[in-house]
């Protein structure tokens, strides 16, 4: 019987109410013992890293789930960590750049509604993770919901409440869990001697482009980030109204690292086509996102500028395809 380790850091799948609404308190044992059916499918072990609101999970914590995984890596099979929706895709993507070349499932998992409440996903969720985990087929960093396999880089969470909260952007689902079985689409790719990352720059922006929205509003996040993930119009359209231009010029005669993006979710952009995207795109040294989601955009420049500041190595690094991230890039 395989051996997975439960890393739990908290979220819905693991809140309770209270007068000031919901909050994490439940532990890493409690979710298993509310789960017995997790026995039959594998020997599992667990550890209460943290137990925040997903919306407090910051970069230093991600290098916590890594160094975890690092130090647990020889003992177990396969790991599951479960988490709350609301930064889970940025956790995944984050975690798949931190470790590579992994052969071993790494699945993370989380919940809509907590194990009280009618028609709670919790249960669901934590079975349909373990089934992954043990599979022979699955490795990698995967988000597994609703029955869905989402590989990390791709994910994203769509809707608020309903139970299907994520979908998988620019990119196929891996596959489905199905009465716990796991039924695959993709073939992953096979990969020996993973490698572990352990630094991050949490010095990275996200800005998003509105119509009529000021300068300065852009001028103050290039100044305050060593990297910046702008959200543009379209397919790659920027503003032509307020110089913005400038702004960029002046970001990258600093140092500063621009990775620009689409706001729309699907079919990735393309800055070449209009001309308020191929001005910058041609002559500035900036790096665009193509298909690549803004979670796992904002996590790999994170990641990158943890390893080099040097604009040609960062650009290397940007366009290679890790975990399926990137297929439309240069």
């Amino acid at each position: 019987m395989k051996k997975i380790l439960l890393i739990a850091t908290g979220g819905t799948i693991a809140s309770v109410h209270t007068e000031d609404g919901l909050i994490p308190n439940i532990s890493s044992e409690m979710l298993l013992q509310n789960v017995p059916e997790v026995a039959e499918l594998c020997e599992a072990d667990t550890i209460q890293l943290i137990n925040l609101d997903s919306t407090n999970i910051r970069p230093g914590h991600w290098i916590k789930i890594a160094e975890c995984i690092s130090e647990n890596y020889s003992k177990y099979d396969g790991f599951v960590i479960t988490h709350g929706t609301d930064t889970m895709a940025y956790t995944a993507a984050a975690l798949s750049y931190m470790i590579q070349n992994n052969t071993k499932p790494i699945v993370i998992t989380g919940a809509q509604k907590t194990v009280d409440m009618p028609g709670s996903d919790v249960r669901s969720n934590i079975i349909d993770a373990f089934t992954v985990a043990t599979d022979d087929s699955c490795m990698g960093v995967n988000l597994v919901f609703s029955g869905s396999i989402i590989v990390g880089t791709r994910a994203r969470k769509n809707y608020s409440k309903s139970s299907a909260a994520f979908g998988s952007i620019n990119f196929p689902e891996l596959g489905r869990v199905q009465d716990q079985r796991v039924i695959k689409y993709i073939d992953q790719n096979i990969y020996f001697n993973p490698k572990f990352f352990d630094t991050l720059n949490p010095n990275v922006g996200l800005v998003k482009f509105s119509p009529g929205m000021r300068r300065d509003v852009l001028e103050y996040a290039i100044d305050k980030y060593d990297g910046l993930v702008v959200e543009s119009f379209g397919v790659g359209g920027i503003p032509e109204h307020a110089d913005f231009y400038d702004c960029f010029q002046q970001a990258v005669e600093k140092g500063k690292l621009i990775v620009i993006t689409t706001q729309v979710p699907n079919e990735g952009s393309n800055m070449s086509i209009y001309r308020v995207g191929t001005r910058i795109k041609t002559s500035l040294p900036v790096l665009e996102a193509y298909d690549m989601t803004t979670e796992a955009a904002v996590a790999k420049l994170m990641w990158i500028l943890g390893q080099t500041d040097n604009y040609d190595e960062a650009k290397k690094l940007f366009y290679k395809t890790i975990s399926y991230d990137i297929l439309l890039g240069e």
